[in-house]
């Protein structure tokens, strides 16, 4: 499988747009969140030579802006594209994919969404002392299990425990928010240590994981620490 980086805050390629928020393309077919912009992610998607009509799936992992925003632009392009929603994000991001001409689905369980593709399905978490599901992507591969985070408001090892409950296999990696931002150091080490001890092997927090924290994943993971940057695309 390819993980095309769409949309992410640093790329090598002045090129590309970059911003808040993630946007991760599987296989050519199946997008996982679309970041803060539209025109930005469909101008990244021509640069990259992205055909908008093979994008078949898209998932959003939250309902908040940065994950959500780029796809009003791209549902303008392809309105055929089946959405997949937590079963409580907010009735006007329903009703407005809907007025867009998008199928929407509500996940509240591990779905199977195409050949060895998953949605977690909703995720309890929190934010601002306020609700926030979310729901991860998740990939079956010849190396093991694969997970995209969106911003992991549920808690990145919750997330990850959700899918080894669901899916009792090896983590060959995880990517994208990890939200570590503005936590303390030991907060972060004892997540580190509990990754070792879930034996996850290839790490790419990115997003709203934070400097400090990126930066103690990588000192722990060293040559099996993912750079994330828009334009990449990680074969896995």
């Amino acid at each position: 499988m390819n993980i095309k980086i769409l949309f992410d805050k640093d790329s090598y390629n002045k090129n590309l747009h970059t911003g808040w928020g993630v946007s991760f393309l599987v296989d050519d077919k199946i997008l996982f969140d679309t970041g803060e912009k539209g025109t930005w992610l469909i101008e990244n998607m021509k640069y990259l030579s992205v055909d908008i009509n093979k994008i078949k799936v898209v998932v959003i992992s939250h309902d908040h802006w940065d994950h959500k925003n780029g796809l009003w632009k791209l549902l303008e392009e392809n309105h055929k594209i089946k959405i997949y929603s937590c079963p409580h994000f907010g009735r006007r991001f329903k009703n407005k994919v809907k007025s867009y001409g998008g199928l929407l689905t509500e996940a509240d369980r591990l779905t199977l969404i195409d050949d060895n593709v998953y949605t977690t399905g909703e995720i309890e978490g929190w934010y601002l002392l306020r609700y926030m599901p979310e729901q991860a992507l998740i990939l079956k591969t010849a190396r093991g299990l694969v997970i995209l985070t969106g911003c992991a408001h549920p808690g990145i090892v919750k997330i990850i425990e959700n899918v080894k409950q669901n899916i009792p296999e090896k983590i060959y990696l995880v990517i994208g928010g990890f939200h570590l931002m503005g936590k303390h150091t030991k907060t972060i080490k004892d997540i580190i240590n509990k990754f070792r001890d879930m034996e996850i092997e290839k790490v790419g927090p990115t997003h709203c994981t934070g400097k400090t924290a990126i930066e103690f994943f990588k000192k722990e993971y060293k040559d099996k620490f993912v750079e994330i940057k828009v334009g990449e695309t990680i074969k896995v």
